[in-house]
């Protein structure tokens, strides 16, 4: 995903954005499809239409959990796919060699994906990288790692906090739970052996997450490990949003999405460590409630506590005291590797995220925005709604359109949210800034 000399991509640009813009031909058009096998062993998908164009188009997927059925994808829907395809782009993508936090073996699966897509076809005028959750993560990664093979970059719904923050900030909203759930309790939340270990954990946090529920306390309490990760009040686009200011709903429908953090924090975890040799996270010297005082949903735990009529300094208190968890450094180093960022970027990168994301909060392209060496290569657009990766078809070819009106002018334009709600036909890009990221991700341990 890095920056390719663009003479000819210039040329090229009014027929490029043009075609996104089109109608769509009546008659499909002629389309090679091919599947095959990397030597890795991981499964590759090309769509190569007769009449291409000259761009392809890299598609990395998101997490797939360990023994899922693991398809190679190259694209993150089918009406996407067709559109795309009819507008003459070639797409391509991998499966990965495995399935799990595959980051060591993803970026590689999805060069080689490329090499054999040129030995098979010819060389592209220009290559974009582009994929969802975690893909959006192998995304800027391809960037960063290989800018000699890309123009540029979307990723959607990213983790763009980097591997080591994330891991960093999932612990912290279980550890919160642990500590004011199940006081005095040394329930494993890192260092999981096996996935029985991991289930059992699940199991006790979802306990004391269910009881904790049944009085306002608890409920405040709830609120608080919510407000560590940032999970949002409006998480599931099943739900109405809830009103400013009504907190119950808020901390009830967080309390919903913290059963997804516990899972991905205990299950996934456990396999990410099983990678990368022990543990990769700490809460040594982590001061909670200045992680609370940043939070976009301090007012929230406020009210919930006001509401109780119990202390929140007194359970800030409480996580200070509580017995920290250090990391074992050659499995931070491991997660750094595979993958954190350096915000080193040399093609433009465009981002898109939901407000309402509980799996991967918004926050995080707070992290990648501190993290950046060059602003002027990085743009950011938010899209008002719950749920992870939750955009639409118009929205996603609206945010493609834009990286590659990008990548022909050598400059932005049409990033406002009203220019890329024209372009999708959506009223839900909105002008928004991110909180700060709870645990930007920092070498030393």
């Amino acid at each position: 995903m890095r920056t390719r000399r663009v003479t000819a991509a210039i040329a090229g640009l009014a027929v490029v954005v043009a075609g996104l813009a089109a109608p769509a031909s009546a008659v499909a058009p002629a389309v090679t499809h091919v599947e095959g096998t990397l030597p890795s062993g991981a499964a590759y998908v090309f769509d190569v239409p007769e009449a291409w164009n000259g761009t392809v188009l890299l598609y990395s997927h998101g997490y797939t959990p360990k023994g899922a059925p693991n398809p190679a994808q190259n694209a993150p829907s089918t009406g996407v796919r067709d559109t795309l395809l009819d507008r003459g782009y070639a797409l391509i993508g991998s499966s990965y060699a495995d399935t799990g936090w595959v980051l060591e073996q993803a970026l590689p699966d999805q060069v080689a994906t490329l090499d054999v897509f040129g030995a098979r076809f010819g060389k592209a005028r220009r290559s974009l990288a582009w994929g969802t959750s975690l893909g959006g993560m192998i995304t800027t990664g391809l960037l960063e790692r290989y800018p000699a093979r890309f123009v540029g970059g979307l990723a959607m719904c990213g983790l763009e906090q980097g591997g080591v923050a994330n891991w960093n900030n999932t612990l912290d909203p279980l550890f919160a739970l642990r500590t004011l759930l199940l006081p005095g309790s040394d329930l494993p939340l890192v260092r999981l052996t096996d996935q029985t270990t991991a289930s059992a954990s699940i199991a006790a946090l979802n306990a004391a997450l269910a009881t904790a529920q049944e009085t306002p306390a608890g409920r405040a309490r709830t609120a608080l490990a919510a407000a560590l990760h940032n999970i949002p009040a409006w998480p599931d686009p099943a739900l109405p949003e809830p009103a400013p200011g009504d907190d119950e709903t808020a901390q009830r429908n967080q309390a919903r999405a913290l059963g997804t953090t516990i899972y991905v924090g205990l299950s996934w975890r456990q396999e990410a460590e099983s990678r990368a040799g022990g543990n990769m996270s700490w809460n040594t010297g982590v001061d909670y409630r200045r992680m609370l005082a940043k939070s976009s949903l301090r007012a929230e735990v406020d009210a919930l506590y006001r509401a109780a009529g119990v202390s929140l300094d007194d359970d800030l208190r409480a996580l200070a005291r509580a017995p920290r968890i250090s990391a074992d450094p050659r499995a931070v180093a491991y997660m750094a590797r595979n993958l954190s960022f350096t915000g080193r970027l040399r093609d433009p990168l465009l981002t898109i995220h939901t407000t309402g994301d509980p799996l991967v909060p918004v926050q995080v392209q707070s992290a990648y925005r501190e993290a950046v060496r060059s602003p002027e290569l990085l743009r950011q657009a938010f899209v008002h709604r719950a749920g992870h990766c939750t955009f639409t078809d118009g929205e996603m070819l609206a945010a493609l359109k834009t990286l590659e009106r990008r990548v022909g002018l050598g400059y932005w334009t049409g990033t406002s949210p009203e220019a890329l709600n024209a372009l999708a036909s959506s009223s839900d890009f909105v002008h928004y800034r991110p909180a700060p990221y709870p645990r930007p991700f920092t070498a030393k341990v």
